[in-house]
C-alpha cells in the first residue's frame, strides 16, 4: 500500500510543476500573477512528503551514514538498524497522538488558509496522522525484519 500511495504522491510533483510554471509566466510575461499558485503547490507538497515517506523507510531511501553503516558485519547493521527503528517507532506513535487532535480540530472548524485565495488546509491536515500511522507501521514491520537478521531467521525473498 505504501509503494502505491508513494507513486500517487508522485503525481503530484507534475501538478506543482505546471501550477509553478503558469505562475512564472503570468507573473513574468504578463505582470499578472496569481493569488493561489504558490499557497497550491505548498498544499500539494505536504501530501507528496508525508505520503512518499513510508515507502522510502522500505526502500531505504533516507538519509544514512554509508561511510559507517558500510563497514559493519550484517549482524552489526541489523543491530543498528533495530534500534534506528525502534526510535521511529516511538516518534511516530508520538506524531501520530499529538497530530489527531489537531488534525480533528482543523476538520471541526472547517479550517482554510488566510490568504485571499483561502483554500481549505483541513484534508492536508488531516493526512498528518494518517502518513504517520503509515509511518508506524512500516517502521515497526522493518523493525521486525531487521530482528530477524540479528537472530539469522531472515525470510528469504524480503
Amino acid at each position: 500500500m505504501n509503494r502505491w500511495l508513494a507513486i500517487a504522491a508522485s503525481s503530484l510533483v507534475f501538478i506543482m510543476v505546471a501550477v509553478i510554471s503558469y505562475e512564472v509566466v503570468a507573473r513574468y510575461f504578463f505582470n499578472a500573477p496569481t493569488v493561489w499558485a504558490l499557497e497550491l503547490s505548498t498544499l500539494l507538497l505536504g501530501p507528496y512528503f508525508l505520503l512518499a515517506g513510508p515507502y522510502f523507510l522500505h526502500t531505504a531511501g533516507h538519509v544514512n551514514v554509508d561511510i559507517l553503516y558500510s563497514k559493519f558485519s550484517p549482524r552489526l547493521a541489523a543491530i543498528a538498524d533495530t534500534g534506528i527503528y525502534a526510535v521511529i517507532v516511538l516518534i511516530s506513535c508520538i506524531l501520530v497522538y499529538q497530530s489527531i487532535p489537531i488534525a480533528q480540530n482543523s476538520i471541526d472548524s472547517g479550517e482554510t488558509s488566510f490568504s485571499s485565495w483561502n483554500p481549505a488546509v483541513w484534508p492536508v491536515k488531516t493526512l498528518i496522522p494518517v502518513a504517520f500511522s503509515l509511518l508506524l507501521l512500516q517502521s515497526i514491520a522493518e523493525l521486525v525484519h531487521a530482528i530477524q537478521r540479528i537472530s539469522g531467521r531472515e525470510e528469504a525473498g524480503v
